[in-house]
C-alpha cells in the first residue's frame, strides 16, 4: 500500500496520488502536489502543484543534457576521439572560474556567461508565456517560425512538428510509457548532476575519472573513503 509512506496522514487526503502523473509512485511526504494548495492556501507565486509538476519535467530534461555533456568530453578524450587538451573536466571549463578556465573558447568565460544569460532569459520568458497561456507561442509572430511550436497545448509535453519531429508516442499507451521513462531517467540525471558536483568538490576529478578509480579499487575509492 502507498499509505505507509504517510504515517499519521488521512488516507482520504492521498487520493490525488492516483497514478495519473508520470512517475507517480504515491510518494509525496510534504504534500507538495496536494491540489488543495493550488487554491491559494499556503501557496505563493509558482509554488503550486501544477508548477511543481511542470518544473520537475523541465529540470529533468536539463539534467539529462547536463549529465551527458559533463562526462562526454572525458570519455571522448580518453578514447582518442577528441584531442586530450580539449577533454577538460566540466568544472574546469570556466563554469566555476576558481576551479579553472579553458582559454581556447572564442571568447572569455565572462563574455560567454553574459551571452548565455541573455539567450536563456529570452527562451525562459517564452517558456513562461507558454506555461501561463498554453499554445500561445504558436500564435505569436516574432521570428516567423512560431508556427512550428503548434502542438498539444500542454506546456510540459508540447509535441508538434518541432518538439516531436519523429512522431513518437502514436497511441496514448505509448506516450504514457515514454513520459514515464523520461521522468525516471530525468530523476536519475538530477541525482547524477548533484553527484558530479559533490565529486568535483571532494576529489577534484571529473566523473569518468572517479568511475575508473572506483572500478580499479572499489574498496579504496568510494563514497566512504572519499568523505573520510
Amino acid at each position: 500500500s502507498k499509505d505507509f509512506l504517510y504515517v499519521g496522514s488521512d488516507a482520504a487526503a492521498l487520493k490525488y496520488l492516483d497514478g495519473t502523473l508520470p512517475g507517480d509512485y504515491g510518494f509525496d511526504p510534504l504534500g507538495l502536489l496536494d491540489p488543495t494548495v493550488s487554491n491559494g492556501q499556503g501557496a505563493g507565486g509558482f509554488v503550486n502543484p501544477r508548477w511543481l509538476q511542470y518544473s520537475e519535467v523541465i529540470h529533468a530534461r536539463w539534467a539529462m543534457l547536463g549529465a551527458a555533456g559533463c562526462i562526454a568530453p572525458e570519455i571522448l578524450g580518453k578514447a582518442g576521439v577528441i584531442p586530450a587538451e580539449t577533454a577538460v573536466d566540466w568544472f574546469r571549463t570556466g563554469v566555476i572560474p576558481p576551479a579553472g578556465v579553458y582559454k581556447d573558447f572564442w571568447a572569455d568565460p565572462f563574455t560567454l556567461f553574459f551571452i548565455e544569460v541573455v539567450a536563456i532569459q529570452f527562451a525562459e520568458l517564452k517558456r513562461l508565456q507558454d506555461y501561463k497561456n498554453p499554445g500561445s507561442q504558436s500564435r505569436q509572430y516574432f521570428l516567423g517560425l512560431e508556427g512550428l511550436f503548434k502542438g498539444s497545448d500542454n506546456p510540459a509535453y508540447p509535441g508538434g512538428p518541432f518538439f516531436n519531429f519523429a512522431n513518437f508516442g502514436k497511441t496514448e499507451a505509448e506516450m504514457k510509457k515514454l513520459k514515464l521513462n523520461e521522468i525516471k531517467n530525468g530523476r536519475l540525471a538530477m541525482l547524477a548532476m548533484f553527484g558530479y558536483g559533490a565529486q568535483a568538490v571532494i576529489t577534484g576529478d571529473g566523473p569518468f575519472d572517479n568511475l575508473l578509480a572506483h572500478l580499479a579499487d572499489p574498496t579504496g575509492a568510494n563514497l566512504i573513503t572519499n568523505l573520510g
